[in-house]
């Protein structure tokens, strides 16, 4: 348990943001009828990334934490590095913070934590938003799961650094021509993880499958799809929230995979109205 409770969240106060250690249980910036939201990043983001869109909730009353994943920031490695530990990490974390329920938020790899927490630990997920991401990837012996591996792995195994291969990867997963201050941030948080933690995350990511927990699903749930994601594309989006019992679903313009780096301004407006039907 003790590496559960060391995991690293950055928690929305007001219109402030601050690293703490989950243990510390802290938390402000929301009225009690009001859901605390969870923010969950991506394979290549960091729980400052959601710093811009957690300010913008604070202001219109919610209370958030963001995590960085185990193996992200300072939070420890865990060992094996499953969907099912990822959860039980994240029920920790929500434990921690003295929450029953929070609504998670998760963008890519973090929604599909989003998704497995909902069916391991479905009693303290209160609301779901699942943002450019995916109810399953397939068996990790598959050919195109080795094959995406081997791909994203070439450049580390080559000699190159994270760094490296943000500077590479970030780009081709923006809208085109985007040029703003968020891909300069995508490159940075990218940029620092670790090659342990980044293969960790993909080696269960190409594990995860929760098609079958979709229509099970008994909580207000939004999936945000981007217009130009060639990752999870607007129609995988569609075709989630389609099988979700009273999703809602939209794709936001102008905007690629790293939605919520080009436009955290949008994103957390897209988001707002869906909080307020709590």
């Amino acid at each position: 348990m003790s590496t559960l409770m060391s995991c690293v969240a950055v928690l929305a106060c007001g219109s402030d943001a601050l690293v703490a250690k989950i243990s510390a249980d802290r938390r402000e910036g929301a009225a009690p009828a009001k859901p605390t939201l969870v923010f969950l990043h991506g394979i290549g983001g960091r729980a400052s990334s959601w710093a811009a869109i957690q300010q913008t909730c604070a202001q219109a009353g919610y209370a958030s934490v963001a995590w960085d994943m185990p193996g992200y920031g300072d939070s420890p490695m865990i060992e094996p590095c499953t969907f099912d530990d990822l959860a039980d990490v994240l029920a920790a974390l929500i434990d921690a913070q003295g929450l029953q329920q929070a609504v998670l938020v998760g963008h890519s790899l973090g929604g599909m934590v989003a998704l497995q927490m909902w069916a391991r630990h479905p009693e303290r997920v209160a609301g779901l938003v699942l943002a450019a991401s995916s109810p399953g990837f397939g068996q990790s012996g598959g050919d195109f799961q080795q094959a995406f591996i081997a791909q994203r792995l070439a450049p580390l195994d080559a000699g190159k650094s994270m760094a490296d291969v943000a500077d590479a990867l970030v780009p081709t997963m923006v809208a085109p021509g985007f040029d703003g201050p968020g891909l300069a941030q995508a490159k940075a948080c990218m940029g620092s993880i670790t090659p342990a933690a980044y293969k960790a995350a993909l080696s269960a990511l190409v594990q995860f499958e929760q098609r079958s927990a979709l229509p099970t699903i008994t909580v207000p749930t939004l999936c945000i799809a981007a217009e130009h994601d060639r990752t999870a594309a607007p129609t995988v989006v569609q075709r989630m929230a389609e099988k979700i019992p009273h999703a809602q679903y939209l794709c936001l313009p102008g905007v690629g995979h790293l939605l919520t780096f080009e436009q955290p301004d949008s994103f957390a407006h897209a988001l707002l109205p869906f909080l307020r039907s709590f």
